[in-house]
């Protein structure tokens, strides 16, 4: 096999129902092809473009926001580019087919840890390009905020060195919009000194929910930046929520006393905390992608988890029309970071909510639209509905501008259209 031949799955194949899907829906590409190396992205690319049909760019992890495949089209899969590297120090490369499960697992070898999601089934490469809302994230900044360099294929093909001495404007624009300039092949990235954490699980009754919400918006934000809090609240007649909340690092007494207010909120049913590997937090199940988790999506950022916010989230919550609702904590040291030092120009917000729902449709949109009127800007990759009068939440006026002038100068073509596409309609 020469260098820029690679795999190809097409129907028919054995492997095909091993790649045609991802976690969160189902694919019939008409081909998968799997790359092993940058060179062979770049032909994977160039290939794409003589071929019909939409392209799907996939690092290897569930996409949830189910934009990694597609019906008809061209799949280019990342999976085995996940090499984990780590050059000493705290600097580290990441291939963006790694997960980050294993991410943390290896990094935790050499004393590091890197923020990411609750999953640990999900790919670096989407999450790496589009912000990394994590649970060391109060602490260590969004996963771009920890990215120092990148290697890519841009639109034309070439394998190019973006940082901030080398293609300043592509490297702005990769943390934040990377799937609109390119395909990432390597991340070089700056992983904190967080090997061990403390962990909790608290479980709550909402008998009601509107003034447990505002409780808990405002303990997430008056605990130390240590403290990174996700709360997951299953939607229907009695809402029941369950929580995740990580303080960064390995302190007993401090980790006791930055806990300690969430077990004191109203509906408390039961907690448990424990100092673990970091590793251990990002969760693994393995299993394949087979759409097993049909599921839709509206976000919305917002600053404070105020009276009105919270209300508006407890009418979300009534029964019928989405399965579950998800926080997740900002601030702290994603703030820290100027709105126009990335493409994710989100820096004043404290919480991501999203809602899930197992079905799209007007009444799904119908029982977000209270929220929708509150955002304060989304996080592209739990969207599921790309409208494009969305486009300016996702980007606020002065970073769509910028990212315009980017996107004009490398994919003038608009070859990547696949997450909120930033080409002028």
């Amino acid at each position: 096999m020469s260098a820029v031949e690679m795999q190809t799955v097409v129907p028919g194949d054995r492997a095909y129902e091993s790649v045609r899907h991802v976690y969160s829906a189902q694919g019939s590409p008409a081909r998968v092809l799997l790359p092993t190396n940058a060179e062979q992205v770049a032909h994977a690319l160039q290939q794409a473009q003589s071929w019909t049909g939409p392209l799907s760019i996939r690092s290897g992890g569930h996409g949830i926001s189910s934009i990694a495949t597609n019906d008809g089209g061209t799949v280019i899969d990342l999976r085995h580019l996940s090499r984990i590297e780590h050059l000493g120090g705290a600097t580290v490369t990441l291939g963006p087919g790694a997960r980050w499960g294993a991410v943390a697992e290896q990094l935790g070898r050499y004393g590091l840890a890197l923020t990411s999601g609750d999953s640990g089934d999900v790919g670096v490469g989407g999450l790496a390009t589009t912000g990394g809302i994590g649970l060391l994230g109060r602490m260590q900044g969004l996963t771009i905020d920890r990215i120092r360099a990148v290697d890519m294929v841009t639109a034309d093909g070439r394998l190019v060195h973006a940082s901030p001495e080398e293609h300043p404007e592509l490297f702005w624009a990769v943390r934040g919009a990377g799937a609109n300039v390119g395909i990432v092949t390597r991340f070089v990235a700056e992983a904190g000194r967080t090997p061990v954490v403390a962990r909790a699980s608290v479980a709550y009754e909402l008998e009601r929910p509107a003034a447990f919400l505002a409780e808990w918006g405002a303990a997430v934000e008056a605990a130390p930046r240590e403290i990174s809090a996700f709360l997951y609240i299953g939607a229907g007649p009695a809402p029941f929520a369950q929580a995740t909340i990580v303080f960064a690092g390995d302190d007993t007494d401090a980790a006791t006393r930055a806990l300690a207010p969430f077990t004191r909120l109203r509906g408390v049913r039961g907690a448990r905390a424990e100092l673990v590997p970091y590793a251990s937090v990002p969760l693994v199940s393995g299993a394949p992608h087979s759409g097993q988790q049909s599921a839709v999506m509206h976000t919305a950022l917002v600053e404070h988890l105020d009276e009105d916010v919270a209300e508006r989230l407890a009418a979300v919550l009534a029964p019928g029309a989405v399965q579950m609702v998800q926080i997740r904590s900002a601030g702290g040291a994603i703030n820290d970071i100027a709105p126009d030092a990335t493409a994710y120009a989100h820096r004043h917000q404290n919480f991501s909510v999203t809602a899930v729902g197992d079905t799209p449709g007007a009444r799904f949109d119908t029982a977000w639209e209270p929220m929708r009127a509150r955002r304060d800007g989304i996080y592209l990759s739990f969207e599921s509905n790309h409208r494009s009068g969305d486009i300016e939440a996702a980007f606020p006026g002065p970073t769509l501008a910028r990212l315009r002038e980017v996107k004009s100068r490398w994919d003038p073509a608009g070859i990547f259209s696949q997450n909120f596409d930033v080409t002028p309609q």
